[in-house]
């Protein structure tokens, strides 16, 4: 099974829990994992499996002024996070609405802060939306990594993404027997 993992990462949190899943996924097969500026360069018809996943910004995927907003408060002087090469560039909400129909298996995920999703929201929920709307099947529930008050991720969160990763290989590929 070829898996393809698209993300998005203003502090590297999302970035970590990609890569996490990735090592987990390498059991069924070969793993890309990509930030999504460079998933352009992708053929998404090549992989059996799409991942997408990103940062809960306002209770959905980023835009440009919460991209804006996370640069700003990573410049503060007391500031303890440190922006993404990228995290400036477009995100998964631009790369999704600018995908060709297509077909394909697809799962979603998030980083979010550590509270309700009622009231953190979940980008995964709305990068579930759009990859049904351009045609992917959703193949598994998404998944939402915690982040704390400090935007680092919470002790525990890449081991059980690694995890999900493990469960993910063996839930794809015996639906593929």
């Amino acid at each position: 099974m070829r898996t393809l993992v698209v993300y998005e990462s203003m502090f590297g949190n999302t970035r970590h829990v990609a890569e996490a899943i990735a090592r987990g996924l390498e059991s069924a097969g070969p793993v890309t994992a990509v930030p999504v500026t460079r998933a352009g360069d992708e053929d998404l018809s090549g992989y059996d499996l799409v991942m997408v996943g990103g940062p809960t910004h306002v209770h959905g995927m980023s835009r440009e002024s919460t991209r804006r907003g996370a640069a700003v408060t990573a410049q503060k002087p007391d500031s303890t996070v440190t922006l993404e090469p990228d995290a400036e560039s477009e995100g998964l909400r631009e790369w999704l609405d600018g995908l060709p129909p297509t077909h394909g298996k697809a799962v979603a995920f998030d980083t979010r802060a550590n509270g309700p999703a009622l009231l953190t929201g979940r980008a995964s929920k709305g990068i579930c939306r759009k990859l049904r709307l351009h045609g992917f099947d959703l193949v598994a529930d998404s998944e939402s990594f915690l982040v704390d008050k400090e935007s680092r991720l919470e002790d525990g969160e890449e081991t059980r993404a690694e995890q999900w990763g493990r469960t993910l290989a063996r839930q794809v590929t015996s639906s593929h027997a």
